[in-house]
């Protein structure tokens, strides 16, 4: 894993995240996108959200710490078997779908309207 390769996957959820359209893109608030190499031990990960969704934020949000949206460049890569354009889509797909959990979609109503 060499740093280039990791420029370039960030460079990838970068551009996943100039894909959404503006008015998602604005409605997003108080949420930091990060890449780790792999997802904890045992976690069959792909990304992962954490935070408060954005329909659930009450009153006493105020001052929370940022939500998390972590996408593990590892599991992806390998998925991709060495094919950059499935790895951009496999990339684009995680980082939509933990874009969805941060407003409050869970991961069954992503099946139930076949985006998962």
């Amino acid at each position: 894993m060499s740093e280039g390769d990791t420029t370039a996957f960030e460079r990838l959820v970068s551009d996943a995240l100039d894909e959404l359209p503006d008015d998602i893109r604005s409605l997003m608030s108080n949420v930091a996108v990060t890449v780790e190499d792999e997802p904890p031990d045992g976690e069959p990960l792909l990304g992962l959200y954490q935070g408060v969704p954005y329909g659930k934020r009450g009153p006493y949000y105020a001052g929370a710490l940022p939500d998390k949206i972590t996408i593990y460049r590892g599991p992806l890569e390998r998925m991709a078997g060495g094919n950059h354009e499935r790895l951009r889509r496999q990339v684009r797909r995680t980082v939509f779908h933990e874009i969805a959990h941060h407003f409050g979609i869970s991961d069954q109503r992503l099946v139930d309207i076949d985006r998962y």
